[in-house]
């Protein structure tokens, strides 16, 4: 039987009140196994960042469930929610969220500093070389290109071991190299070290990494595609459209 890392019942998000709502989300139930990667694709508008971020904890359902594990997330207060967040989720995001006065190295284990919790060396050593940052540890992200920040950004994700890593479009403002580099990374960290990993992006070459591609439209699930390939990603895309 295989585990779920998280999953979303009849999850609804409406923004707003009255004739001026809008229903980011519309009832989507969603399965996440453990040790899969997932991307999740659609046009502007079809609720994946929205989505992506409820299954976080970073915002609530108007009604529905989100479960990590077993945990309820409607069921957590404010500082379990936090707690929750902090030692088994982790995120990657467009913009890298560094923080400017500190080093790549503190950086990277600023969660585990928040939580007063020391990292484990050798799993610090093993993301930093995986992630080729061991000569930029001493750099703030000012002396960093746009692709190394990414790769801290990457690193504070992995450096506490999460149950999940969340990436809302974590190629986006990279070049393309930089990028596939990127997604090389979290696609390793799936296979080798069994991370669960879900991408929201709009790149039928980024979903091309993932185990498996679901695709949204109107706040619904409406499809999706095992395997995936680039071409069969943009052949899906092209059907669902027409």
């Amino acid at each position: 039987m295989k585990l779920i890392a998280a999953r979303a019942e009849k999850a609804v998000k409406i923004y707003g009140d009255g004739p001026e709502a809008v229903r980011a989300l519309d009832g989507i139930d969603l399965e996440l196994p453990a040790g899969q990667f997932t991307a999740i694709m659609g046009a502007s508008g079809s609720g994946k960042s929205t989505l992506l971020h409820c299954l976080a904890g970073l915002d609530s359902l108007t009604s529905g469930r989100v479960l990590i594990g077993d945990t309820d997330l409607s069921t957590l207060d404010d500082a379990e929610l936090t707690r929750l967040r902090r030692d088994r989720v982790g995120f990657v995001f467009q913009a890298f969220n560094l923080v400017p006065t500190l080093s790549a190295s503190e950086n990277i284990t600023l969660p585990l500093d928040i939580a007063g919790k020391s990292p484990d060396r050798g799993w610090f050593d093993e993301v930093v070389k995986t992630l080729r940052l061991g000569d930029r540890l001493r750099h703030r992200p000012s002396e960093l290109s746009g692709g190394q920040q990414q790769r801290v950004a990457a690193a504070r994700a992995m450096v506490t071991r999460p149950d999940l890593i969340f990436a809302d479009e974590p190629s986006g403002n990279l070049d393309s190299r930089s990028g596939q580099e990127l997604l090389s990374f979290l696609r390793a960290a799936v296979d080798e070290y069994q991370q669960t990993i879900v991408l929201v992006t709009h790149d039928a070459n980024a979903a091309a990494f993932s185990d498996r591609v679901v695709f949204l439209s109107d706040g619904r699930v409406i499809d999706e595609l095992m395997t995936p390939t680039a071409e069969r990603v943009l052949d899906r895309v092209k059907s669902l459209e027409s």
